[in-house]
């Protein structure tokens, strides 16, 4: 593969916004209601392997990574509502063409205006390329010390008006894109979703992934890799990445069955992965503590965390937290303190302990009550 990979997909999906190529898609049900008001050529030219808008909830800020012809964004936008945003990242022209021109026509089938379609590559999420575009017609370069200073300008910018800015998106969603990435930037991308997330943030990113490792000579055709096929991760190396970038809760919400393609004996699928932001923080004590309501024996949590069924283990108030909402809540019994301790006194998180109950009623009079009634 003698040319660069982005220059590979940019090229094969201006070609996909010109004219529908069938082999970019997956099949995938949408919600019929939903497409009504987007331009049948917005929809013609979508492509992707699932559907990773179901997962948008009122009044959220969602970004969409690879919007292409803007499509999911255009659902997305009618599941938020005039209350939340919705904003397109696509390195393409042609597809942001698509997407910006369509746009004023939704806004006015739904009555709001939500979306916004921006340029950029989805594993450098700070530099807005029209921005940068503007800055080098401004400034063009001519010599050696144009290019320092440029680069410097290029660097400020990236700062002081990032694409996207840090801590300011509800819920990441992708739909068949990441795999298109580089293997030499998959940990950048993977690093930049969790630095555009809210703390309590989440992904619900639709991509292919393959069973086995993909070879290298398959990595190295054009076809493959621009196709969603040889630059899929492993199953595994998938999950791996959202754990390292920080991310917790990693669930694959969505598995077909049934290959989208198989190559060489590899096994090449959609599915739709789940997962959270909000580990960051100290681990401050709280008497608090949770009970594993089952049904397995004991459970170990993204940190190390072991809780075993029916017992009350301590944990940090961070960790309380976590556990007590998506996607453990279901799972998890909270006990509060019955005083909420005001100091802030360092837990140690390094070691499970399993909390006694005196410890959570600390505060309160050990009284005996009367029965509220004959039987329970």
């Amino acid at each position: 593969m003698n040319a660069p990979v982005t220059d590979l997909v940019r090229d094969r999906y201006a070609a996909g916004a010109r004219e529908r190529e069938e082999a970019l898609c997956c099949p995938v049900d949408y919600d019929t209601g939903l497409l009504k008001v987007i331009p049948k050529e917005v929809i013609e030219r979508d492509y992707g392997c699932g559907d990773p808008s179901r997962y948008v909830r009122p009044g959220e800020t969602v970004l969409d990574l690879g919007s292409g012809s803007g499509k999911i964004c255009f659902i997305a936008a009618q599941i938020v509502g005039p209350s939340g945003k919705v904003i397109g990242i696509d390195m393409t022209p042609e597809m942001l063409d698509l997407a910006r021109r369509s746009a004023p026509e939704v806004a006015k089938a739904i009555g709001y205006a939500n979306t916004k379609f921006k340029r950029g590559t989805i594993q450098d999420l700070r530099t807005d390329l029209d921005a940068l575009d503007t800055l080098l017609a401004a400034n063009p370069v001519k010599s050696a010390a144009d290019y320092q200073a440029t680069q410097a300008e290029i660097e400020a910018l990236r700062q002081s008006a990032p694409l996207i800015p840090d801590n300011s998106i509800d819920v990441v969603i992708s739909n068949c894109v990441l795999n298109l990435v580089g293997d030499a930037e998959k940990r950048e991308l993977f690093a930049e979703i969790h630095r555009v997330l809210k703390p309590g943030g989440r992904i619900a990113i639709s991509d292919i992934v393959s069973d086995e490792p993909s070879p290298e000579h398959m990595k190295a055709d054009p076809e493959l890799w621009s196709g969603c096929i040889s630059g899929a991760l492993q199953e595994h190396e998938f999950v791996n990445a959202l754990e390292e970038a920080g991310l917790y809760g990693i669930t694959f919400d969505k598995w077909d069955a049934e290959p989208w393609q198989i190559v060489e004996g590899i096994e090449y699928r959609s599915v739709t992965v789940l997962a959270w932001k909000g580990k960051e923080g100290p681990c401050i004590e709280k008497n608090q503590a949770v009970v594993y309501k089952g049904p397995w024996k004991s459970v170990e949590d993204d940190d190390g965390h072991v809780y075993h069924r029916g017992q009350r283990m301590a944990v940090c108030e961070k960790t309380f937290r976590i556990m007590t909402r998506e996607p453990y809540g279901e799972h998890m019994i909270a006990i509060e303190p019955a005083i909420m301790p005001e100091d802030d006194k360092v837990f140690d998180c390094s070691r499970p302990t399993v909390r006694n109950p005196k410890e959570t009623k600390h505060g309160v009079a050990p009284v005996t009550t009367e029965a509220k009634s004959t039987c329970c």
